[in-house]
């Protein structure tokens, strides 16, 4: 079953549609990475998944729950830290669980245990209104885990955070699948670090959802390329595409388009021998895929607000 599935879904304020029609199909078990430039269409649609807003057409279901019809069914089971996390700044970290925990039901032994997933036993007595925007935000993640949710629903967790939170946030996120056996949608426009935890990513822009699919789909599509360090690289290039091959000059020597049908070892061999046995002086082949920020780019044709590569 998906965690989250949706049909034409869409929303629109007045005349303007923010979100467009999109089929979303998060699967079970992973990190879905939702993801686009602020603006895209990404929080909205969070928010009627939620519940939080009604569509304007369309459909939505969580656990196979139909969000507008069965809300209350559809939301158990469910976590979510949208925006930054409201605290109560002169309660400790601990009494805002202990808030969250009984309007849930949830048992007392509930709070040590979330605490201890985002590292916050030690300052559990400290009031929330000290704590740094890092710490604020493992706060609202901890409350979003109450109760063992199986699906948590993030919404741009890393905003405002410093390097050091980010990491934070992001070794966090990696865990959840596996260890607390918890489905994460994040949504986010970080591109480099969603990267290093994502299982499937939907990619949205101008409120329509381009594409949806395993991350290691999504970059074996893209194509593979191989990176060469070679003297004379404008010659180096030439020769390659006198060969029959697809190569073009970068910053630091070549890049070639590895067809792919090619294994890619003999593909990187074949070419290191062309240019060697034409007097060439190859310093580095290193193969690569894409990167989400490439993919990005080649998809929405690039321009301003371009997803951020941090």
């Amino acid at each position: 079953m998906a965690a989250i599935e949706s049909h034409g879904l869409a929303r629109r304020f007045g005349r303007r549609e923010v979100v467009a029609g999109i089929d979303l199909d998060v699967p079970e078990g992973g990190v879905y990475a939702f993801l686009g430039r602020n603006g895209a269409g990404k929080t909205t649609s969070i928010r009627l998944v939620l519940g939080l807003l009604r569509p304007s057409a369309g459909w939505v279901r969580v656990w196979g729950h139909d969000v507008a019809s069965d809300r209350c069914a559809a939301a158990r089971g469910v976590g979510a830290l949208v925006d930054s996390p409201a605290l109560y700044d002169r309660l400790t970290g601990r009494e805002n669980l202990d808030v969250a925990r009984r309007m849930l039901g949830a048992p007392a032994t509930e709070i040590d245990r979330v605490l201890e997933v985002v590292d916050l036993r030690e300052a559990a007595g400290r009031l929330a209104g000290n704590y740094s925007l890092g710490m604020r935000q493992r706060l609202g993640l901890a409350r979003a885990m109450l109760g063992r949710p199986r699906l948590l629903i993030l919404d741009e967790p890393a905003n405002g955070l410093d390097p050091d939170g980010v990491r934070e946030m992001r070794g966090l996120i990696r865990t959840l699948p596996e260890r607390d056996g918890v489905t994460v949608m994040v949504s986010s426009h970080l591109l480099n670090e969603v990267e290093q935890i994502a299982t499937h990513v939907g990619l949205m822009h101008g409120g329509r959802l381009l594409v949806q699919s395993p991350l290691s789909d999504l970059k074996q599509a893209g194509g593979r390329r191989l990176e060469v360090g070679v003297g004379d690289a404008a010659n180096a290039a030439a020769a390659l595409v006198g060969a029959g091959l697809s190569a073009r000059l970068q910053d630091d020597g070549l890049a070639v388009d590895v067809p792919h049908a090619e294994d890619g070892e003999r593909f990187a061999a074949d070419v290191n021998r062309t240019l060697i046995e034409r007097g060439f002086a190859v310093s580095r082949l290193v193969r690569s895929e894409p990167s989400l920020e490439q993919l990005y780019l080649t998809l929405t044709g690039g321009g301003r607000g371009a997803l951020q590569a941090v």
